[in-house]
């Protein structure tokens, strides 16, 4: 007996094209979109093992140094389940993340940002689920920044996620916010969000009963891949 099928909620994703957020415009797609069957390239490979993992890859205080210098800032766990339309775990993920380090700067030839960089921190890591769909990342919270959308607009602090299933086409992108942070419903991209009880998706809520004395805070992150509750994922609305 299978489960029954969960319609996908269309009408909780943003609109490809809002003049608020100004690359939008030009990035909005301006002809119907088509639809296309996958082929065995993009259902069957490359897969992933736990052997292509380092130690350090989920640790980003320490794995652009390889464990020789620490990243500055405030320490922070990121942890969570990735789960499907039926709250049933998803093994064998691989999560990525990127993000700015403390000051709000993104190690990239193109951030003119003037915060410094700082050189024991990469802002990226990766790691896969375990058998439970558990995932957890260490790092430093990354600062808030300008950028060109309007007269004085800033990102809130955030970090990326990419999630992959079996194979490189089956990639969702997505970000997480964390809670309490005032930028948030001052940021055009994040209105792009309509529906606050879809943003608040985005929100990873403080947890205390993660957190280390005296070292670090945790931020806990679900990942609903479909389903009435799932995530709001950039490159693919309709979840997986």
């Amino acid at each position: 007996m299978t489960d029954p099928l969960i319609p996908r909620d269309r009408s909780a994703h943003p609109d490809a094209y809002d003049p608020g957020y100004k690359t939008s415009v030009v990035r909005a797609p301006t002809m119907p979109l088509l639809s296309l069957d996958s082929g065995p390239t993009e259902e069957t490979g490359p897969v992933f093992g736990h052997d292509l993992l380092g130690p350090l890859d989920h640790d980003l205080t320490q794995n652009f140094t390889q464990g020789a210098g620490l990243a500055m800032g405030e320490r922070i766990l990121v942890h969570g389940r990735v789960l499907d339309e039926n709250a049933r775990p998803v093994p064998h993920a691989l999560v990525e993340v990127w993000q700015a380090n403390a000051g709000g700067r993104y190690r990239h030839v193109k951030d003119g940002y003037t915060a410094p960089l700082d050189p024991n921190f990469g802002g990226a890591g990766r790691c896969m689920t375990d058998a439970q769909g558990y995932y957890e990342f260490f790092t430093v919270k990354p600062g808030a920044y300008p950028w060109p959308n309007r007269g004085n607009d800033w990102r809130p602090a955030h970090i990326h996620f990419s999630l992959f299933g079996h194979a490189f086409a089956q990639r969702l992108i997505t970000q997480m916010y964390f809670e309490g942070d005032p930028l948030i419903p001052l940021c055009p991209i994040a209105a792009t969000v309509k529906d606050r009880s879809q943003l608040d998706r985005l929100v990873a809520p403080l947890d205390m009963a993660m957190s280390k004395p005296m070292d670090f805070l945790a931020y806990k992150f679900d990942i609903v891949l479909r389903g009435t509750r799932q995530t709001m994922f950039e490159n693919k609305p309709e979840g997986a």
